[in-house]
């Protein structure tokens, strides 16, 4: 009976001991702007989205609309964001309001969600707050230049925030597609396609009820050990939007989705929950009390 005793402590003590604890710091760049969007471009640097300011420190605006951009930075050893500058798009395409971008594994592509404009604006009957997801090739004279709607985009949905697998074979979004096998069971669910060659891609195919519900999925990331990582507000969550985590089997398909645990989570909107190739360090963004206003960027250690 000792000998049964022992055991079940030894092995409850292990099994705690290997419990996931998170230190997390909330980063200096954070300030009363939104901070959101997070993506790596490399296992050194990483881009985001906030406003565009002026040299006087204001919100830029077109249109007397406030202009959100991409920005990329350096990673410090700390967590930190460092050197950090606007990503160049090529003005020609009009493009004012970016709020979610990935830039491909090779370096070579961005994809990102913006709004159509009057050089792109489809002919037909759509609701102009409708998004969409653009492909373009970075040029060094020009910067990120050569945009074009992906061709699965249909203008009466909308489409978002763009997710590339560590290969750079799938690309995962957010879409609210109505109608068909692959219709939307929420206000947003997370889709995938296939990237082929030639600048082709499969039709859209919904991740399935294991990751998506009947409320909004968000911010979808596909870590390098092939766990999709992303927000939903569905409920009995903590509050707002909230981190889950699905595992991707062989076959493509994908586990039932769980709830990251506190303090990644809060009772406020937490999403755009990223994690280095180690699966040690990452970051997320959270509008938790504490924060510096508005959606902060938070920086994670997994001890």
């Amino acid at each position: 009976m000792k000998l049964f005793c022992y055991l079940v402590l030894f092995v409850g003590c292990f099994g705690f001991s290997q419990t996931e604890r998170y230190e997390i710091t909330n980063l200096e760049i954070n300030n009363e702007h939104p901070h959101y969007g997070l993506m790596y471009a490399s296992a050194n640097t990483i881009i985001f989205t906030t406003y565009l300011l002026t040299k006087k420190g204001k919100v830029k605006k077109v249109s007397r609309n406030p202009v959100l951009t991409i920005f990329q930075g350096e990673l410090s050893k700390n967590g930190q964001i460092i050197n950090i500058y606007p990503i160049g798009v090529d003005a020609k395409y009009g493009i004012s309001r970016i709020t979610s971008a990935a830039i491909s594994p090779n370096g070579k592509q961005l994809f990102l969600t913006t709004n159509y404009s009057d050089k792109d604006r489809p002919s037909g009957s759509f609701k102009d707050t409708n998004f969409h997801i653009k492909v373009g090739e970075y040029n060094e004279a020009l910067g990120w230049t050569n945009f074009k709607v992906l061709p699965f985009c249909n203008p009466k949905f909308s489409y978002a925030h763009p997710s590339l697998s560590a290969d750079g074979k799938t690309l995962y979004f957010i879409a609210n597609i109505r109608g068909g096998k692959e219709t939307t069971k929420g206000g947003s669910d997370i889709f995938k396609v296939d990237v082929l060659e030639n600048g082709n891609y499969t039709e859209p195919k919904n991740l399935g009820s294991k990751v998506n519900s009947y409320s909004k999925e968000m911010f979808p990331f596909l870590s390098a050990d092939n766990t999709l990582y992303f927000a939903s507000n569905r409920p009995n969550g903590y509050g707002g939007f909230d981190i889950y985590k699905s595992t991707m089997n062989a076959d493509g398909t994908f586990l039932k989705a769980i709830k990251m645990p506190k303090p990644i989570n809060s009772n406020k909107d937490d999403f755009s929950f990223i994690i280095n190739a180690q699966n040690k360090t990452g970051y997320f963004s959270s509008k938790r009390n504490e924060g510096n206003g508005d959606d902060d960027i938070y920086y994670f250690i997994i001890k």
